[in-house]
């Protein structure tokens, strides 16, 4: 009943949370002298703190309006091209006739929206024909669309890298790398004329037995059933996926979040003094950051499951024995698309080694088309978002894509 517990307690604090932000913006409309000024600041903060540090199941937009490409700004609009119950491929359609590379990037469906991996399409965009995974929310998914596992979400990879067509390429960030790897396979094996011609995997999980972190660690404490019955619950009745059941996203956000939770903590003092000091900046930095961090999408049970039975627990990809619709799969079959990988010195989720060994599986490549990188200084998230990823790892990404195509 762990949901039905968690809905209620959102009832009852949304209301409270939806006066606070009304409050917080009357109050700070209000421009009185000394010496009420600083206490109505911090009443105002305090307000503004607390009213925006609920969870919301809304998708947030991509917000991608431009982007830069050589001197000109490039008007963009996202628009879905093509959809199933489970997930729709998302086209940032750009304002140009320039021909550029197709890309597909392929987001993680781990508890959070797409809209994550905003400032990963927002770079990529600059060079390349950017398409995205935008996986749906299982809570709006009806039980008569059916099941959606690790193999439902390897066939959504192929059939939208088969959208893009001929000489495309594929990013995978995070989770979905194993995925990525996994259709690549096939599709190399099965002489798809869509495999991509090159293949990056950045900060994923291909083999957590090495330097496995805490989240790898946590696996192997429980035994399947454990994570059944302790971490999946059914949604409530009035969503339209009543009934389906699923692996809930407040659930992950609390188990991220309980990581380090000093920081998280930290980060809404920080945002308390921003906002009683009028620092504007540094406060709408904070709140878009965690307006995205906030917003969870639910998993469908059955992925949530076979992902961490296959990937955390039993190591099927690594090990040689996992399989695709009852299809051993081979990254052996791969002999012509770059691979390349990437990791973060400091990535306390996917710990070094653990995506460079891919590099290891596609054991027929040539050398001259494997390559791997490992970034200094960043954690999880600097991998693919921020500073670091725009000025130091997207430039050799173009170069693998640019050397490929």
């Amino acid at each position: 009943m762990i949901y039905q517990m968690y809905q209620a307690q959102a009832d009852i604090m949304d209301p409270f949370r939806l006066f606070a932000r009304n409050s917080s913006t009357l109050l700070r409309s209000i421009t009185p002298g000394q010496p009420y000024g600083i206490a109505l600041r911090h009443i105002t903060a305090a307000l503004d703190v607390f009213g925006y540090s609920g969870t919301t199941h809304k998708r947030p937009d991509y917000a991608i309006d431009d982007v830069q490409i050589g001197n000109s700004i490039v008007k963009v609009e996202d628009e879905v091209v093509y959809a199933t119950p489970f997930a729709s491929l998302v086209h940032f359609k750009k304002d140009t006739g320039r021909k550029q590379p197709k890309v597909l990037l392929v987001a993680p469906l781990s508890g959070h929206f797409a809209t994550l991996l905003r400032n990963t399409a927002e770079v990529l965009l600059q060079d390349h024909d950017v398409y995205i995974t935008d996986w749906h929310n299982a809570r709006d998914i009806p039980v008569d669309a059916g099941r959606f596992g690790f193999d439902e979400y390897v066939e959504h990879v192929i059939k939208f890298l088969e959208y893009l067509g001929p000489r495309s390429h594929v990013v995978g960030v995070c989770q979905p790398t194993v995925a990525v790897l996994t259709a690549v396979s096939v599709m190399a094996e099965d002489n798809n004329p869509a495999t991509p011609r090159s293949m990056t995997l950045m900060a994923g999980p291909i083999d957590t037995r090495r330097n496995p972190t805490k989240v790898n660690m946590l696996a192997k404490t429980k035994d399947i059933s454990w994570f059944e019955k302790k971490m999946t619950d059914v949604v409530p009745w009035r969503y339209r996926g009543a009934g389906r059941r699923v692996y809930p996203g407040f659930m992950q956000l609390t188990a991220f979040v309980s990581m380090n939770l000093d920081k998280h903590i930290g980060a809404h003092v920080r945002q308390f003094r921003s906002l009683a000091a009028e620092d504007k900046e540094a406060a709408a930095s904070h709140r878009e950051f965690y307006d995205e961090y906030l917003a969870v999408m639910d998993l469908p049970a059955e992925f949530y499951l076979e992902t961490v039975q296959r990937i955390f627990m039993d190591h099927e990809l690594p090990k040689g024995e996992l399989k695709y619709k009852g299809r051993q799969v081979n990254p052996g079959a791969i002999k012509k698309t770059f691979v390349f990988t990437v990791e973060g010195e400091r990535d306390d989720i996917c710990g070094l080694g653990q995506t460079s060994a891919a590099l290891d599986l596609c054991s027929n490549l040539r050398p001259l088309l494997k390559r791997h990188h490992m970034q200094t200084g960043v954690g999880h998230y600097g991998v693919f978002s921020g500073k670091r990823w725009q000025n130091e790892i997207y430039p050799l990404v173009r170069e693998v894509i640019e050397f490929s195509a």
